[in-house]
């Protein structure tokens, strides 16, 4: 599983629609170009993950229980699924080169403001500018190297390469979280972004330039979708008035939006994409691989501290056994789906997760922590079966002119799924009945997710509408 993001093609797939505008290149060596592409990408995939090890540190130092360390989880991942669906057209409008800067100033700057914060209301409001920033960078750093690399030959295995960056940021992100907050102090995580971000900008000032093209953009949708995914986000983390309220806006925002959207001239989410089976699979399985993923990276990170009492540092380190696995399951996926098509590696993936989750359910309060780690492997395994097989199943559902849409679609339900998920995993350890019995509820919704799409990807005929 690329477990922090599907490569969102949305601006570079669209140079493919329109006329080519003029490059002014400070430098022909498309490495340079590339180089950047992948740390930049690189970065913010690490920070969705570094920061899990260390949310006992963060508590312990500023206080907030459990719903304030699940925002400062989920601050990061709604801004980047919710903007990610425009910040395409963004890049588009003032040029990737310019984006992908912008960007990354922003972001490290944010990540220098998480590291300052007195408190956890500024380290919440720090990590939603660093989300916002991430969802900049992203599909900027794609298009760059897809304009780097006109031969597609080429191409290909620089994105390969530029994909590989993130799933190697994901397998280190709970390693390097656990290493810093115990050498360092859980700020270190924050502030090592600085040197990485600079050494990003440094490359990115070789790089060619890219003219800015026009670029619809869809803010009333845009607006509404944010709205929407915040306040139901409030719905299932907060407690009292504050939850119903939430969930009331969360439903009327949800309206607007799908109203908004299915009027829009350019709408940031076309509702008629949803008509092709094939795409509503691949949505739906790639939201369960995030429930399933995320809420165990952030439940086990809580588990091995407050229930085992290990350190930050071990408690990463039990996350490598099953982050490791992820790249090399990426590629053998890969190649199950040229050769058999994307449905086997689908339905294998998914029965393999669903029997991961199954055996997370044994680890209680005596379990040894590194029992714990293996048992998270078969999980890593079935998810990095299923998502490269649904990527492929739905880029080949579409038209070659709509595949960056629908990357940019499936990127944000992921990340949006991926942040329900830690609002509804946090919400269920922090009840009354204790944090194990709450884990293992946690687990069973995710399980039953997978089987729901696993009957829906026996029965839907895959292929275009």
């Amino acid at each position: 599983m690329s477990t922090n993001v599907v490569p969102q093609a949305a601006p570079a797939d669209r140079e493919l629609a329109h006329h080519k505008a003029p490059e002014t290149p400070r430098t022909s060596a498309p490495g340079i170009t590339l180089a950047a592409a992948l740390l930049g990408f690189a970065l913010i995939t690490l920070d969705a993950s570094v920061v899990n090890v260390a949310l006992p540190a963060i508590g312990s130092d500023l206080g907030g229980g459990m719903s304030g360390l699940q925002w400062v989880v989920d601050a990061y991942t709604l801004a980047f699924a919710a903007l990610m669906l425009s910040t395409g057209a963004f890049a588009d409008r003032i040029g990737s080169a310019k984006a992908y800067a912008l960007g990354t100033v922003v972001f490290t700057l944010a990540s220098v403001a998480c590291g300052l914060a007195p408190n956890l209301g500024v380290l919440i409001g720090a990590r939603t500018v660093q989300g916002t920033a991430a969802a900049v960078v992203l599909p900027a750093s794609l298009a760059l190297v897809r304009q780097a690399y006109p031969d597609p030959a080429r191409r290909a295995r620089a994105v390969a390469l530029w994909a590989a960056g993130g799933s190697v940021a994901v397998a280190l992100g709970p390693v390097a979280g656990g290493a810093l907050t115990t050498v360092w102090d859980w700020r270190g995580i924050f502030f090592i972004n600085l040197p990485l971000g600079l050494a990003a900008l440094a490359l990115m000032a070789r790089a060619p330039r890219t003219a800015p093209r026009p670029a619809p953009l869809d803010l009333p949708g845009q607006l509404t979708a944010v709205v929407a995914l915040a306040a139901l986000a409030f719905a299932v983390i907060e407690q009292g008035t504050v939850r119903m309220t939430a969930g009331a806006i969360a439903v009327v925002a949800a309206v607007a939006f799908l109203l908004i959207e299915s009027r829009a001239a350019h709408p940031v989410v076309p509702l008629g994409l949803f008509r092709t089976p094939t795409v509503a699979l691949a949505v739906s399985v790639g939201a369960a691989a995030s429930v399933a993923f995320y809420g165990v990276i952030f439940v086990f990170s809580l588990y091995f501290q407050r229930t085992r009492g290990e350190s930050a540092l071990t408690a990463g380190l039990m996350f490598l056994p099953m982050t490791a696995l992820i790249p090399l399951t990426n590629v053998l996926s890969g190649k199950l789906s040229n050769r058999y098509g994307p449905r086997r590696p689908m339905l294998i993936g998914q029965l393999v997760a669903i029997a991961g989750l199954l055996l997370l359910l044994v680890p209680d309060e005596h379990t040894p922590a590194l029992l714990a780690a293996f048992l998270m492997i078969p999980l890593a395994l079935g998810c990095g079966l299923s998502v490269p097989a649904l990527t492929a199943a739905m880029m080949e559902a579409l038209p070659q002119e709509r595949a960056g849409l629908a990357a940019g679609v499936l990127n944000a339900g992921r990340q949006v799924a991926g942040a329900l998920s830690v609002a509804m995993s946090g919400a269920l350890v922090a009840g009354g009945g204790g944090f194990v019995p709450g884990m293992r509820v946690s687990l069973a919704v995710s399980a039953g997710l997978f089987a729901v799409t696993v009957l829906v990807t026996l029965k839907v005929r895959m292929g275009k509408k």
